[in-house]
């Protein structure tokens, strides 16, 4: 770890307190001089330090910059990630996971952009991803399970990414099945899970998992062709806690549940916190648009629907309307 980057693990712990210069210089075995370098190489970077005489330096509470050394002060010891990857720009973070799953990268590393230029969604839409605003972050996990059970991790993922925001906050936000997150009647989030196939044994060696969590992007920094249906979990900005403390929140609760998955404990939070039970709702069968009461979620994950003439069919993947 380089010296800004313990100064700012430093002062990222004692964020909102002065930490004087002698403290950092005697902590890291370091001179004065150097202490004062790394800070002015930390604020060209856009941290927002405060120098005082006779106090020291302190960071100031409204700063939000994705880091590592932010993230992982927030992350509970039995549950670390075997990497942590943060990138200020870049085009996708499940590009880039799927390119280092392939060459070999550990199970739970995991990878965090504060900008993507060719975020994507699913079916190939592109998800919006503005800097400094969001948390954009990719999962690589080594199931080694069927094919079939993958849709399980989005239904956990989905039902992590609400504890954790309900953990945080005041605010409980449901699920439009299979993976995205709303909140008062907007998409927030979106959950997106890629899978990589082992032929010889025809089970998943590697699954690619993709969140993209809109955190206090302005409403009106939406495109327009977003705005009725897309928002944020702070879309008036002043959140109470910064992103990286909510990515760690969100790493904890998925690998928490990833270590749970064949129990299938979650689906039944996951039903609690559907937006569709009971609710008519239009999928599509090939190519035919229907239209269904959403009736349950069975334990693989999988949308049950009842059609107006009681024919009962289990969805695994699609995209279901409703009027949320």
């Amino acid at each position: 770890m380089s010296l800004k980057n313990k100064i700012i693990s430093t002062l990222e712990m004692n964020r909102g307190t002065s930490v004087s210069g002698e403290f950092l210089a005697q902590k890291l075995s370091v001179s004065r001089s150097a202490v004062w370098k790394a800070i002015g190489e930390l604020r060209k970077e856009g941290y927002d330090i405060e120098a005082s005489t006779n106090k020291g330096y302190r960071l100031s509470e409204s700063v939000d910059i994705l880091s590592e050394e932010g993230i992982r002060i927030f992350l509970k010891p039995e549950r670390l990630p075997s990497e942590l990857i943060i990138f200020k720009t870049i085009e996708s973070t499940n590009l880039e996971s799927k390119k280092m799953a392939v060459a070999g990268a550990a199970h739970s590393t995991v990878m965090l952009a504060d900008e993507q230029t060719l975020g994507r969604g699913r079916f190939e839409r592109s998800f919006f991803s503005p800097a400094h605003t969001g948390i954009y972050m990719s999962f690589i996990l080594k199931p080694r399970m069927p094919a079939s059970d993958a849709t399980l991790i989005t239904v956990a993922v989905a039902v992590a990414v609400c504890r954790a925001i309900a953990g945080l906050t005041r605010l409980r936000p449901l699920i439009k099945w299979v993976n995205d997150i709303i909140l008062d009647g907007k998409k927030i989030c979106g959950i997106l899970t890629e899978s990589i196939m082992d032929f010889e044994s025809n089970s998943v060696s590697d699954v690619i998992l993709g969140i993209g969590l809109n955190f206090s992007t302005p409403e009106d920094a939406f495109p327009d062709e977003l705005k009725d249906r897309v928002g944020s979990l702070f879309p008036k900005g002043d959140p109470s806690f910064t992103r990286n403390e909510m990515a760690a929140a969100i790493i904890d609760n998925v690998l928490n549940l990833y270590e749970n998955l064949t129990g299938r404990g979650f689906i039944s939070e996951y039903k609690e916190l559907s937006c569709l039970m009971n609710r008519e709702i239009s999928y599509f069968d090939g190519g035919v648009e229907k239209r269904a009461t959403a009736i349950d979620i069975d334990d693989s994950g999988r949308l049950m629907v009842c059609d107006a003439d009681g024919t009962v069919s289990a969805l695994s993947a699609g995209e279901v309307g409703v009027r949320i």
